[in-house]
């Protein structure tokens, strides 16, 4: 996983690193959808010529009827949905061209429209503080982040991208998802990220990833899709402590070899995206976007080998093995979480 974990009071000695599960608060790429354009009222046939009753014929007759068929399933869909991701506030659509045509495909203007939506998660437990991320869904501060995050919090701070801190909330969690929804405190206005559909991604998409790793608010880096579909386990957290800032991150496993500590009897498995997009403790919670600003996934693990250098002060760092949980698994979850869920 990959939180940045530091005693109270206390900054992190990097240690060597095995793969980490991030933690400390994220298809093929998106095309926008647009609206079906207005229909038109029939011109009124002319007087003098009295109407007459047409059969459509072969392929005009089938374009015809498709064409119908498509406007009341997407016209349902659109509707199902925006139930997902709005109740009771301010919240983002659903698979848009967040990024202004002039810069759409570019990773600044991905940056810069998806920054806002983006925060850094501050959790204090017994154990100490760890950093992590997390993505603003609605506008009055309804956030999505990782549950090894804020697992055994005892208080949570976030701070947005312009600076400002805000106490937060756990409002339901799915440790089997690893999963957490928070609520910031008397907070308002702030811009909410669109959730898009990982459905679609493909191998060799472009992405963009955005979190606070080692506690670097803010932190942009880009990469691929590497690989869909990727069985990653960590644990639950269930009758367990965070981990000491010497374990060098929260247990994690990948491809049948246990890192960071023993994952234990309670853990979960979960299908993810994998990504070269550089993610280290901190990025966990924030987001994995495509080139149109649509999140395509939650940031959740990253493999590290553990640094050869005898004596060294940090760890290898990324090495291009990141894991994201896809934003259709946090869609299908949302109500779950906001139910008050404690899983």
């Amino acid at each position: 996983m990959t939180e940045t974990f530091r005693p109270s009071g206390e900054y992190p000695q990097q240690q060597p690193s095995a793969p980490v599960h991030h933690g400390g608060t994220q298809g093929a790429y998106q095309h926008g959808t647009y609206p079906l354009p207005p229909s038109f009222a029939p011109e009124a046939a002319p007087a003098a010529q009295p109407p007459r009753r047409r059969r459509a014929r072969g392929p005009a007759a089938l374009l015809a009827a498709v064409a119908i068929a498509a406007a009341a399933v997407g016209g349902g869909t659109a509707y199902a949905v925006q139930t997902l991701t709005d109740q009771g506030g301010s919240s983002s659509a659903t698979s848009t061209d967040v990024v202004p045509t002039s810069q759409r495909g570019t990773v600044s203007g991905v940056a810069q429209a998806v920054s806002p939506s983006i925060v850094e998660i501050s959790a204090t437990t017994g154990q100490g503080k760890s950093t992590g991320s997390g993505v603003i869904i609605k506008s009055d501060g309804e956030i999505i982040t990782n549950n090894h995050v804020i697992s055994g919090a005892s208080s949570i701070t976030v701070r947005t991208d312009d600076g400002k801190t805000y106490d937060a909330e756990v409002v339901g969690t799915d440790s089997k998802k690893d999963l957490a929804l928070i609520q910031l405190k008397d907070a308002s206005g702030l811009k909410a990220a669109t959730l898009g559909d990982s459905d679609n991604v493909k191998v060799g998409d472009e992405v963009v990833a955005i979190g606070s790793p080692e506690g670097l608010t803010g932190t942009v880096t880009s990469g691929i899709v590497s690989a869909l579909d990727r069985d990653v386990t960590v644990s639950t957290g269930e009758g367990q402590q965070q981990p000491q800032q010497e374990q060098g991150g929260w247990p994690f496993e990948f491809g049948g070899q246990e890192f960071n500590g023993d994952t234990g009897s309670s853990k979960t498995t979960y299908k993810a995206l994998q990504t070269d997009a550089s993610l280290n403790p901190g990025n966990s919670g924030g987001a994995l976007i495509d080139m149109n600003g649509n999140i395509i996934g939650i940031n959740s693990a990253m493999y590290s080998p553990a640094s050869s250098q005898a004596g060294a002060d940090s760890g290898s760092g990324s090495v291009g093995l990141g894991f994201a949980i896809p934003v259709n698994t946090v869609k299908d979850d949302l109500a779950k979480l906001r139910s008050g869920s404690q899983s």
